[in-house]
């Protein structure tokens, strides 16, 4: 476990290494149970001990078998001890031999871990309408080893077509406590909010209210992975889940806590990092995209506004083919269901604004062209109606995501 300081932002420590085992009292680590050819699938988290737990979940109506487990898990007593992933297998639309495959996982691995059934979770991505193979399942779980500490391992085991692991890891100061947040995520294509084909785990060893925990969760989640977008496709199996085990032995944070500022804080940037990785690896992408609305009537306007344009296909191929071209920009500002004083709107590519008060501006259409080719494109709306500001995050759209979702089960 790595702690090199990367940067201090304010009185947040961000870590250039580190992910879920981050935090005081986790353990994580993957191997290769035989789902896939020769990738690890099949991922594991364990606390020392019990973990107040939250979560939030796909708004697809099909969800998978594992998330109605995990949410009975966390029904049971808001927490958590341990978390199984496999990759390969969605176990989504698999009726009632689905179900019973996600209970039985549970089992094994809470049995294996000598840990109450109700303080393990699972979680499964990848193919959907195929069963798990159970027996490799098992045979898995056996393998794993407490004695291990190998969190890179879970954040490969975990992957489907990332090109790329994805972690963050903040330590804070809470009552003379050091406290630290971890995470790890996978996601690359099916992306759209709420929330996509992403699952995300956030450890931290901070003594958290449960309900406050979970309330946390949901505002952090609505400001992060619920504001990226690769393709507009929301899937089956997606979740965001927040383990505290208590064990930097701080003073209980709730709302009411003089600090809880700044814990959310240091959770909003663990959780908008591992979005913008997500948003980055996009399936054939190139570029990450950063739309900026400011000026909207109010916050729910930004995003809604922001959302729209990051999302649009013909924006996402203008900014692969690096073609300025604004009118695709201000098109998803217009349908985006917000109203707007289509008179004052300006629209700029990086620092080259290129609309003012909904016309078109003289601009170099090279030095925007230039502009293009970054890996990093930032766009930037304002409205002039009011205080409201969002972002969201994405990438472009090019030949390669068609290939690539074209042959997925090939």
């Amino acid at each position: 476990m790595a702690s090199i300081i990367d940067q201090k932002q304010d009185s947040i420590r961000v870590l250039s290494e580190g992910g879920v085992a981050q935090p005081k009292g986790f353990k994580a680590g993957g191997l290769h149970c035989g789902i896939k050819y020769k990738r690890p699938d099949l991922g594991w988290i364990y606390s020392e001990v019990p973990a107040a737990a939250a979560a939030v979940y796909t708004t697809n109506q099909f969800q998978a078998a594992p998330l109605l487990v995990t949410q009975e898990s966390i029904a049971a007593e808001q927490k958590l001890q341990s978390v199984l992933v496999n990759s390969g297998i969605a176990n989504a639309c698999t009726g009632e031999e689905g179900l019973e495959n996600a209970y039985e996982m549970r089992k094994m691995f809470a049995e294996h871990l000598t840990v109450p059934e109700h303080y393990a979770a699972v979680a499964s991505t990848g193919v959907i309408g195929d069963l798990l193979p159970m027996e490799k399942i098992s045979q898995g779980v056996k393998q794993i080893a407490l004695t291990n500490n190998e969190e890179s391992q879970f954040e490969k085991a975990i992957l489907t077509t990332d090109t790329a692991t994805k972690h963050a890891a903040v330590q804070i100061n809470i009552n003379g406590k050091t406290v630290a947040i971890g995470g790890a995520a996978k996601g690359s294509g099916m992306i759209h909010p709420n929330m996509a084909t992403m699952l995300a785990f956030i450890t931290t060893d901070a003594s958290v209210v449960q309900e406050d925990l979970l309330e946390a969760l949901k505002e952090v989640t609505n400001k992060t992975f619920n504001m990226i977008t690769v393709d507009g496709d929301t899937s089956t199996n997606d979740m965001v889940l927040l383990m505290a085990n208590g064990l930097a032995e701080n003073k209980p944070l709730s709302k009411s806590h003089a600090e809880w500022p700044l814990f959310v804080k240091g959770l909003t940037h663990v959780c908008q990092t591992l979005a913008q990785m997500i948003a980055r690896d996009g399936e054939g992408a190139t570029k990450l995209v950063e739309v900026h609305v400011n000026g909207a009537k109010n916050d729910q306007a930004a995003q809604a506004i922001s959302k729209a344009v990051v999302g649009s296909n013909l924006v996402k191929t203008a900014i692969y083919g690096e073609d300025p071209n604004w009118g695709r920009i201000v098109c998803a500002v217009g349908y985006s269901g917000q109203p707007i004083d289509t008179k004052q709107i300006k629209v700029s590519i990086g620092p080259i604004t290129i609309v003012e008060k909904g016309l078109p501006v003289p601009y170099s259409e090279q030095d925007a062209k230039d502009y293009l080719k970054q890996d990093e494109i930032q766009i930037f709306v304002d409205l002039f109606e009011g205080d409201g500001k969002g972002t969201a995050w994405g990438c472009d759209l090019s030949y390669d995501y068609v290939k690539i979702n074209a042959s997925y089960r090939t």
